[in-house]
């Protein structure tokens, strides 16, 4: 017996051209590049070192980049910067990825279901949305910071629930825009379920925008833990985080510079990073290049 699928997968052909723009794209590859550098760093790095991260030695303290074994100086309790500075990247990283899985999920589900559902679902599923909107982000995530415990979890709990809002708006509108495609009227003749149409027909096809999203949520998630530690409602110390060395480096600004200028780079350079690689997705995967 022959089966039927509705589905409107991208052809192979389709997808070589995808990866052939991407390739093309000088800064997307560059970000690629750097991110994946900074993680492998941060996950192997910590144990290449001759020093621990909690390690004190007050005999040491400020000490400049490259002088004692250690290569980024160190801090005022004499703690190796280099050593904290990977795995602050192990946190914030994984509090970023983490985060950016949450609110894609999130966001994905109401805006497959506001989208293609339409009527009074959607009124109520986009103005919820607009509700959380209108309340800037900065200081919902700064008011359950500080009235819930700060740890890990909690921060990147925090920090998907102040972002998916953002991509259930595009999931929603790309999701309108497919709902009325052959292949999803095809997918209602042969008596497939709306379950089965939303998750299994629309939203493979409407991967590009949200793989988008995904990167450039990463980015954001990273800033926002990177703020909200360094007003010392994140991630506390002695776990260290790049947004808790800026906060500890800040009154150290001119007698050890350093303190602020590594953790800061590092944010930098995984901000840009992520916004490179979305940048050059986003060129890749816009369907008018095939129509030029």
């Amino acid at each position: 017996m022959t089966t039927f699928s509705a589905v409107h997968t991208p052809s192979r052909w389709w997808q070589s051209r995808v990866m052939r723009r991407f390739m093309g794209h000088r800064l997307a590859l560059l970000g690629l590049s750097m991110i994946t550098l900074l993680t492998l760093a941060c996950i192997v790095g910590p144990s290449l070192l001759p020093y621990d991260s909690l390690s004190i030695d007050l005999r040491a303290r400020f000490a400049p980049p490259l002088s004692g074994g250690h290569y980024l100086g160190t801090d005022p309790l004499g703690r190796d910067v280099a050593a904290r500075l990977l795995m602050a990247g192990r946190i914030s990283l994984l509090v970023g990825f983490t985060a950016m899985l949450l609110s894609i999920v999130v966001g994905t589900v109401v805006g497959v279901i506001a989208g293609y559902q339409g009527g009074w679902i959607n009124a109520v599923l986009m103005r919820t949305v607009d509700g959380f909107l209108s309340y800037p982000s900065i200081f919902l995530l700064l008011a359950l910071a500080a009235a819930l415990k700060p740890s890990p979890v909690m921060i990147t709990v925090i920090i998907a629930v102040t972002s998916w809002m953002e991509v259930a708006r595009i999931v929603e509108a790309e999701v309108r825009s497919l709902k009325e495609r052959e292949f999803v009227l095809a997918g209602r003749m042969l008596g497939l379920g709306r379950a089965h149409i939303m998750f299994r027909e629309i939203l493979p096809n409407a991967m590009g925008p949200i793989i988008v999203a995904a990167t450039l949520t990463v980015a954001r998630a990273i800033l926002l833990e990177a703020y909200v530690s360094f007003l010392g409602f994140g991630i506390q110390p002695p776990l260290p985080s790049w947004g808790n060395m800026l906060n500890g480096a800040q009154q150290y600004l001119g007698s050890a510079p350093w303190l602020a200028i590594i953790p800061g780079a590092a944010i930098t350079i995984a901000v840009t990073s992520f916004n490179f690689i979305g940048d050059g997705l986003r060129d890749a995967l816009d369907v008018r290049h095939d129509t030029i």
